[in-house]
């Protein structure tokens, strides 16, 4: 079992900068990717960046350039430092974690870029 568990979200005018933490606990091991998904409003959750155990990456089109995702040795702690913030960007963040069977999800942390 995995468990996930966001934090770093909050208010930030537009071109500002926050960093998401992800602290995982449980069977680690049985991670192979994790990553940062967001939900806006009245839309579906979509991905925004996730990483490998070998440290490939992949972005949304929409934040290329202004996040960067990274993690630990352990993959136990997995980060997104997000800068240039835009209104658009405003959404709940969640963390999640693929595991060889099953997926994993935190509660989500809400991030709120004011115009």
């Amino acid at each position: 079992q995995v468990q996930l568990v966001e934090s770093g979200g909050g208010l930030v005018q537009a071109g500002g900068s926050l960093r998401l933490s992800c602290a995982t606990s449980g069977n680690i091991f049985s991670v192979r990717v994790k990553g940062w998904y967001r939900q806006a409003p009245g839309k579906q959750r979509e991905l925004v960046a996730i990483i490998t155990r070998d440290g490939s990456t992949n972005y949304a089109d929409s934040v290329k350039g202004r996040f960067t995702i990274s993690r630990d040795n352990a993959m136990r702690t997995v980060y997104l430092q997000m800068n240039s913030l835009k209104p658009e960007d405003t959404a709940v963040y969640y963390c999640y974690a693929q595991g060889v069977v099953v997926n994993y999800w935190g509660q989500g942390t809400q991030v709120t870029v004011s115009s």
